[in-house]
């Protein structure tokens, strides 16, 4: 039998998940990360992969998610929320410890792997896959292919600042990357509850019936209308598909598309925008679909 396993590396948890050549799961197991040890993270990988090939009774492929990525430049983690990992040959050290190779790439990546490969994204050319959650993140697919680009940041749109600011917007809350007025600090979830006040978090916000919810939660949409727009003029994808736990709310898919039509340089926008076909398990999906079939 054929199978192919897929990690999703989380801060808090590890998960594992095992697919035959179709994508028919065939196993899954999740484990506590160990969370500031690097050897730790290497032998809860290696356990998690021996284990399912043991119930399986087959070798697979190995594909892991990371809340970072590899730079091309040294070979080592960067930018990862994770910190314990970078600086870390992470893919040569896991390599060694399976006894074969492994693919990489930032979890976001692998979200819209998963959406495009068989979730809401299947069947279109291009598709920009979002993550409105702690962070912001995105990935982009092209025919099937995940783009990286030379820098290995292809869609890491949170980090751009957020466009068309009004004049309440300047110079926007402080970043963690130094800057100040970034997408991901208006568009997260933490973003989302600093602009609503009052202590509740974003999930309380979004579930509240209250005025000053509802008024956040339009400056949300807008704000997340801008930003796309932004994406659809460079990139042009067919689709967008949200993910995070900002993607559960279903007013996001009625009401920005009929915001960001302001924005966009075109007399007519045909981009699709979707909720994810497989939510939360989308990262540990497009991490086994890292490795494309034989």
């Amino acid at each position: 039998m054929s199978i192919r396993i897929g990690i999703d590396l989380g801060g808090t948890k590890t998960e594992a998940i095992a697919l035959d050549q179709a994508g028919q799961e065939l196993a899954r197991e999740r484990v506590a990360t160990a969370r500031g040890s690097y050897e730790g993270t290497i032998a809860t990988i290696k356990d998690l992969v021996e284990g399912l090939e043991a119930r399986l009774g087959a070798r697979a492929t190995v594909g892991i998610g990371i809340p970072g990525t590899v730079s091309p430049r040294t070979g080592l983690i960067k930018n990862a929320n994770s910190t314990w990992l970078i600086g870390k040959p992470l893919d040569g050290d896991l390599a060694a410890a399976l006894g074969r190779p492994v693919h990489l790439a930032n979890d976001a990546d692998c979200f819209a792997l998963s959406e495009a490969t068989d979730g809401a994204g299947a069947g279109f050319a291009t598709v920009f896959g979002v993550i409105l959650g702690t962070g912001v993140g995105g990935g982009i697919v092209a025919h099937g292919r995940l783009l990286a680009g030379p820098n290995s940041i292809a869609g890491e749109w949170g980090h751009n600042p957020l466009p068309w600011p009004e004049d309440a917007e300047r110079p926007g809350p402080a970043c963690y990357c130094g800057r100040a007025g970034c997408i991901e600090t208006f568009l997260s979830g933490p973003g989302l509850a600093r602009d609503h006040g009052g202590g509740l978090t974003a999930e309380q916000v979004a579930a509240a019936s209250s005025p000053s919810a509802e008024a956040a939660l339009a400056r949300y949409e807008q704000r997340l209308a801008r930003a796309l727009a932004s994406v659809i003029n460079i990139i042009d994808p067919h689709v967008i598909v949200l993910g995070g736990g900002l993607s559960k709310l279903e007013r996001l898919y009625r009401n920005v598309p009929a915001l960001w039509n302001n924005f966009i340089f075109s007399d007519h926008v045909d981009t699709a925008l979707r909720p994810p076909l497989h939510g939360d398990s989308s990262g540990v999906r497009g991490a086994a679909w890292l490795w494309p079939n034989q």
